[in-house]
C-alpha cells in the first residue's frame, strides 16, 4: 500500500527506480524501511520521483547511504516539497530511535547528501536519461509538482520486422508533442505510464490529471479502486455541517491533515466560508512547521492552480490569509493552543496519526465529546486514524490509555486520490495500443477490485503483482 519503489530494468543497459517511499502503517519508522533494498542501490543509475508524498519519497536518504550516486529526475516544486518531507523525517527518526533506543534509519547529514544528486526538470519536456530511455512527465494533479512518467524505451526491431510493417503497439505515436520516433531507423520504441497518485479530479486548487494518450503499459494505483467518494457538493456542505456542530457545541475540531496539499486545500475551503460567512469566524490554527512551509511554496506556484483558482486570487483574493487564521511554528505556541478557552480549528500533521503534533491534539480532546476528530482522507491499516476510523473507544498515545468520547467523523471526498470510478475512467483515456494495466499501490481488496473492473468493463488485461514479482516486458 506504501513504500512505493519500483525498477525497471532494460536489458544490461538501464536500470531506472521510480520512487523511493516509506512504508507507513502503526508506527512512523516500519520494521520494513530497514530492510535491504532488492537490488544493489550502486547499479541503479536513475531515480525518478513522482510526488513528495513521503510513501514517494522517504526512503532515497536510505537509498544514497547505501550506495546509490546517480541522477535524481523530479519536478521543481516535488523537489522543493521533498526537502521540507525529508528533513521533517529526519527529526521524526530521530526521536523515535532516541526512544527505542536505537540508531535512526537515517539522519540529517543523510539528507543532504540526496539534493546534490537531484535535478529538477518541467512538465512536457522530454529528456533522454539513458542512452536507449526517455522519459516525459505529465501533471497527475494529485499534489503541487505531482507527475506520472511516461518512460519510453527504444528497442532494436526484431529481424522479422526490420523493414516492414511495424505491429500497432510498437508505431510511433505520432504525438508532435514528444516524438517517440524509431520506426523508421531500425528501432522501435516501447512506452510505459507510471502514475504515482492520481489528484481526485477536479480538484478545489489544482488542474486536472492528464490523459494517458499512446501507451503500451500501464503502473497506476488503486488506493480507493473499490470505493467511491461523496460527490464534490456533498462534501463541501458535510464539511460546513461538521464546523457549525463542533463550534455549536463550544467544541474543538482537530483535523489530522497532511501538510502537502490537503491543509492547502482545507485552507481554501474554509477561506471560502470565512469570506462569505458561511461559518462563524472562530481561531483557525495550522500547527505544522512543515505544514507553514509547504503553504508558501504553493503560494509561490500559482501558476500550476486551475482557472478557477487564479481568477479568483487576481481579483485580490489572498486564499490562503483570512481573519483569524494563525500558523504556529514553535512547540510552546503548539502547547498554547490549548489553554484558549472556547471554540476554534486544529489543522496538524500527519494526516493518518502516525507522528507529528497531531498526536497531542488527539490526546487532549479525544476525551471530551463536545470536540470532533475530523479524518479527510485515507487512514492506513495499523495507524491511530485507522483505529479511529473504525470506531474504536479506547485507544494509546504517549503509553496512556485515551477514552475516545470525542465525535469522529470521515470525509474521504478530500482525499486526493481518485475514486474507484474515475479509476477506471482514467485508464480509459487510454488509446487501443494499451497493452496490460498493472494495479499496485492499493490494499489487496481494493487492487483486485479495480483489476476486475477494468477487464471487465474496458476489456483491457489488468494484474495486481505482488510485492517482489518481476514481470517480463
Amino acid at each position: 500500500m506504501t513504500g512505493a519503489n519500483f525498477l525497471l530494468e532494460c536489458g544490461a543497459n538501464s536500470k531506472i527506480l521510480i520512487d523511493c517511499g516509506m512504508v507507513q502503517g502503526e508506527r512512523f519508522d516500519e520494521e520494513m524501511n530497514r530492510e535491504p533494498f532488492p537490488y544493489e542501490p550502486a547499479s541503479i543509475q536513475v531515480l525518478i520521483i513522482t510526488h513528495a508524498h513521503l510513501d514517494h519519497v522517504g526512503r532515497i536518504p536510505k537509498l544514497v547511504k547505501d550506495g546509490f550516486r546517480g541522477v535524481i529526475y523530479s519536478t521543481p516544486q516535488t523537489k522543493a516539497l521533498a526537502e521540507l518531507v525529508l528533513n521533517d523525517a529526519a527529526g521524526i527518526l530521530a526521536f523515535e530511535a532516541k526512544q527505542d533506543g536505537t540508531l535512526p534509519l537515517y539522519d540529517l547529514n543523510d539528507v543532504h547528501a540526496v539534493f546534490p544528486l537531484w535535478r529538477a526538470i518541467p512538465y512536457h519536456e522530454r529528456l533522454d536519461i539513458t542512452p536507449d530511455v526517455s522519459i516525459f512527465l505529465k501533471d497527475a494533479g494529485h499534489i503541487l509538482g505531482s507527475a506520472m512518467v511516461e518512460v519510453s524505451i527504444s528497442l532494436t526491431a526484431p529481424p522479422l520486422l526490420a523493414g516492414g510493417a511495424l505491429p500497432r503497439s510498437l508505431r510511433s505515436s505520432g504525438d508532435s508533442s514528444h516524438p517517440s520516433g524509431g520506426a523508421n531507423d531500425g528501432l522501435v520504441q516501447l512506452k510505459i505510464l507510471f502514475t504515482g497518485d492520481l489528484g481526485n479530479s477536479p480538484a478545489p486548487l489544482l488542474k486536472d490529471t492528464e490523459a494517458i494518450g499512446d501507451i503500451d503499459y500501464l503502473i497506476m494505483e488503486s488506493v480507493y479502486g473499490d470505493r467511491n467518494h461523496e460527490s464534490k457538493e456533498r462534501r463541501a456542505s458535510e464539511f460546513e455541517r461538521i464546523i457549525k456542530e463542533t463550534i455549536n457545541r463550544g467544541g474543538t475540531l482537530v483535523i489530522p491533515a497532511f501538510s502537502i496539499d490537503r491543509t492547502q486545500l482545507l485552507l481554501y475551503e474554509l477561506n471560502n466560508m470565512v469570506e462569505q460567512k458561511r461559518i462563524s469566524s472562530v481561531p483557525i490554527f495550522v500547527d505544522s512547521p512543515m505544514a507553514t512551509k509547504a503553504t508558501e511554496i504553493y503560494a509561490s506556484n500559482t501558476e500550476l492552480f486551475n482557472a478557477r483558482v487564479r481568477d479568483q486570487m487576481a481579483k485580490g483574493d489572498n486564499i490562503f490569509d483570512f481573519p483569524k487564521l494563525e500558523f504556529t511554528v514553535s512547540q510552546n505556541e503548539s502547547r498554547d493552543i490549548e489553554k484558549m478557552k472556547g471554540a476554534k480549528i486544529i489543522l496538524a500533521g500527519s494526516g493518518m496519526s502516525v507522528g507529528g503534533r497531531v498526536i497531542g491534539h488527539e490526546e487532549f480532546y479525544l476525551p471530551d465529546a463536545k470536540n470532533t476528530i475530523l479524518l479527510v482522507g485515507y487512514q492506513t491499516i495499523g495507524s491511530l486514524g485507522r483505529r479511529l476510523a473504525e470506531g474504536a473507544k479506547k485507544v494509546h498515545i504517549h503509553d496512556r490509555k485515551i477514552q475516545v468520547h470525542a465525535k469522529i467523523e470521515t470525509l474521504y471526498g478530500y482525499s486526493a486520490h481518485k475514486d474507484s470510478d474515475h479509476l477506471v475512467e482514467f485508464v480509459s483515456t487510454a488509446t487501443n495500443r494499451l497493452k496490460e494495466v498493472f494495479v499496485t499501490m492499493g490494499e489487496p481488496k481494493a487492487s483486485m477490485h479495480l483489476a476486475q473492473r477494468i477487464n471487465d468493463e474496458l476489456e483491457v488485461k489488468a494484474a495486481v503483482p505482488q510485492l517482489g514479482d518481476i514481470v517480463d516486458l
